[in-house]
């Protein structure tokens, strides 16, 4: 430990590691945020909490299992010309979950409530609370399992690797509830969120089938999705100001 604390190249490699986990951190708070959002508002914060330090204990727990992760990237059968391991297969999973979330929560969203489907809204957001963290969970794996395959990729430095993980999740337990408070109030940005998750959706059963797609071009198109719709909140907070001023 003393060794790595005076290695510049350890230290190069935790500020890198720090910024892509942040960065591939964004998905899975999209993904929490748009989740929890579904309960009712007492329960949010806990189930976010609860969300995420289970989510840090699962990484650390895979962090630990790095030969096992290593192995996932083997080949198990051939298919289509294109050879499937157990990574392959958890990535287009994950995938196919998220594209099916995504699609029934535009489906709810776009039905128009009426008292009978918002009595069962309100009834199953009352119970789904583990649910929304067994979720979690089960998406931060497959998110989980593509990151630390990067770091390995990255730095040979175990406690580097965990360090990083720890001050990610820990950022993500903080920007928890300001993201999810900011999207509960803002309804366009719930459908923005939700096509941002099956963008990712498609991304991650594209990588499973081969076919990788640069994250930068994935992230990139988020930031500016992201920066336009922030331009249409403030013009319509502003236009609501506008109107609610007393004629001079």
């Amino acid at each position: 430990m003393l060794d790595l604390l005076t290695n510049p190249a350890a230290w190069a490699a935790l500020a890198t590691l720090i910024v892509m986990e942040v960065v591939l951190g964004i998905d899975n708070l999209v993904f929490i945020s748009v989740l929890t959002n579904k309960l009712p508002e007492e329960k949010r914060r806990p189930a976010r909490r609860i969300g995420i330090g289970a989510a840090l204990i699962l990484r650390l727990a895979l962090l630990s299992l790095i030969t096992v992760i290593i192995a996932l990237e083997e080949d198990l059968f051939e298919a289509f010309g294109h050879g499937f391991s157990v990574r392959d297969l958890i990535l287009i999973a994950g995938g196919l979950f998220l594209v099916w979330k995504a699609t029934r929560e535009i489906h709810e969203s776009m039905e128009p409530e009426t008292e009978h489907t918002a009595g069962v809204a309100k009834t199953t957001a009352t119970m789904s609370v583990s649910a929304a963290v067994v979720q979690i969970l089960l998406l931060d794996m497959v998110f989980s399992i593509d990151s630390i395959l990067t770091a390995i990729g990255m730095t040979d430095f175990v406690p580097v690797m965990f360090i990083a993980v720890i001050v990610a999740v820990g950022v993500m337990f903080f920007a928890a509830d300001p993201l999810g408070n900011f999207i509960a109030r803002n309804p366009t940005v719930v459908m923005l969120a939700l096509g941002f998750l099956l963008m990712i959706g498609m991304t991650l059963i594209a990588d499973g089938f081969g076919f990788h797609v640069p994250k930068g071009y994935i992230y990139a198109a988020m930031a500016f999705s992201a920066f336009v719709e922030a331009l249409n909140v403030f013009a319509r907070r502003r236009k609501g100001a506008a109107v609610t001023e007393p004629a001079a």
